[in-house]
């Protein structure tokens, strides 16, 4: 088990920012591949950032590119998501994930990630 936690989100008028974390006791993240996830009320979890084991790639939705970032601090063990530029519409619970993935790996797939947090809460107000 791999278990994860999500800090940071909350409550930003649009155009703001919030930077969420994705923490790990016990292992390290570093030895996986992680991405963030987003489901809002009624509708299915959506891919929305992912970097690669060997952290030499990061792909994103079409919805935050130019807008989110995939960072990590590995000294911290900490995998970050850096939204700025917020809308309403990216409103949901964001999730991170963990997956053992090939090295150059990019996926987008919910059901190719064995580990997930318990999500964080951004709500965007217009």
């Amino acid at each position: 088990q791999v278990p994860l936690v999500e800090s940071g989100g909350g409550l930003v008028q649009a155009g703001g920012s919030l930077r969420l974390s994705c923490a790990a006791s016990g292992r390290t993240l570093r030895n996986y591949a992680m991405s963030w996830f987003r489901q809002a009320p009624g509708k299915e979890r959506e891919f929305v950032a992912a970097i690669t084991w060997g952290r030499d790639s990061t792909m994103y939705s079409d919805s935050v590119k130019g807008r989110f970032t995939i960072s990590e601090d590995n000294a911290k063990n900490t995998v970050y998501l850096q939204m700025n530029n917020l809308k309403p519409e990216d409103t949901a619970v964001y999730y991170c994930a963990a997956g053992t993935h090939a090295w150059h790996q990019l996926e987008q797939r919910p059901g190719e990630y064995d580990y997930w947090g318990q999500g964080t809460q951004v709500t965007v107000s217009s």
